[in-house]
């Protein structure tokens, strides 16, 4: 596994009153969050980015306000109708 480094201000871990394992967690499951929202890496790989599941990954989206599907509203109203 590649490491990368990112460099954090003491202050900022003071202020978040994290330890740098904690907030590097925390970091790496926000990158995973937002390419997945991007559509750069599919839920599966940003599960494998965050350490998580794939259920767990997903489960956690909610909090991010990360959408699973990328569906426009006339494609759910579509849907409903056919369903």
């Amino acid at each position: 596994m590649t490491s990368i480094m990112v460099q954090c201000p003491e202050e900022v871990l003071i202020s978040l009153k994290e330890d740098a394992e904690t907030f590097g967690r925390e970091l790496s499951l926000a990158a995973a969050m937002k390419l997945c929202e991007l559509g750069r890496l599919s839920s599966g790989r940003a599960a494998q980015l965050a350490g998580l599941s794939r259920v767990a990954f997903l489960s956690k989206t909610a909090e991010y306000r990360v959408p699973i599907f990328d569906a426009s509203p006339e494609e759910v109203q579509e849907d409903a109708r056919n369903a």
